[in-house]
């Protein structure tokens, strides 16, 4: 459950929900792409509507990006990735931080918004199953709750990209829903229409393939908290 202040609490559980049926993994269906998008475009305006102000009740969170922004100052900072933004609250958070971070995400509808409820922040479209970064060119790397719509089967190759993309010794911060299986949503944020998987990992298993990837994991965690209603935090840095 999450609540928005000022109104009604609403599940909304981060880019998920209520969690709908289990279903087979869509791993074998080629447009699974294409179909993030065109839902998240549908619900783009809803979606920042409703998760705006979400960080003022998830304290663990802020603690997690709190500790990324230090680990990246401390590093010697530089430019920080947002992949999967969405309307950009955890880039603006970041930058809040003290960060040069901008984001990346497959709806185009997303990257308006974003754009326009922070503007002077850099969003581009873009797809992290195929990121446009230099090797070794980024000082930390985010993915909020984004990881969940990707097929088990492309995750080791979009840790690839994350690891190219990140200089040596950068921290990984990785938020997402913790289960077994795939699970297709089929509306939300408002009742809007959408056909969207979600992935649930264990964190035991996410940390596995983070260190065949080129990954060491230096923490991880779970909690219940507006954001999910049972999520998980990795923190991994780039061997």
């Amino acid at each position: 459950m999450c609540g928005i202040p000022g109104r009604r609490r609403t599940r909304v559980s981060g880019r998920v929900g209520a969690y709908p049926a289990r279903v087979e993994d869509d791993t074998d269906t080629p447009d699974w792409l294409d179909d993030t998008r065109a839902s998240y475009d549908t619900v783009a305006a809803s979606y920042a509507d409703l998760l705006r102000d979400l960080l003022d009740e998830t304290p663990h969170e802020r603690s997690a990006l709190a500790l990324f922004a230090a680990s990246v100052r401390d590093g010697g900072g530089g430019t920080v990735v947002d992949v999967g933004c969405g309307p950009g609250r955890i880039t603006a958070y970041l930058r809040g931080l003290g960060v040069d971070a901008y984001g990346i995400d497959l709806s185009p509808a997303m990257v308006e918004v974003a754009r326009r409820e922070h503007p002077g922040t850099r969003f581009e479209t873009g797809s992290m199953t195929a990121l446009g970064l230099a090797d070794a060119s980024v000082a930390g790397l985010v993915a909020w709750y984004s990881l969940i719509h990707v097929p088990d089967a492309e995750v080791p190759s979009v840790l690839g990209h994350f690891q190219r993309a990140l200089r040596p010794g950068a921290p990984l911060l990785l938020a997402f829903h913790v289960g077994d299986g795939s699970r297709l949503k089929t509306e939300g944020y408002g009742g809007h229409p959408m056909k969207v998987y979600v992935h649930l990992r264990r964190p035991d298993r996410l940390a596995a393939l983070l260190d065949e990837a080129g990954f060491a994991v230096e923490a991880q965690t779970t909690l219940a908290s507006a954001e999910s209603r049972l999520g998980a935090l990795v923190f991994a840095r780039r061997r």
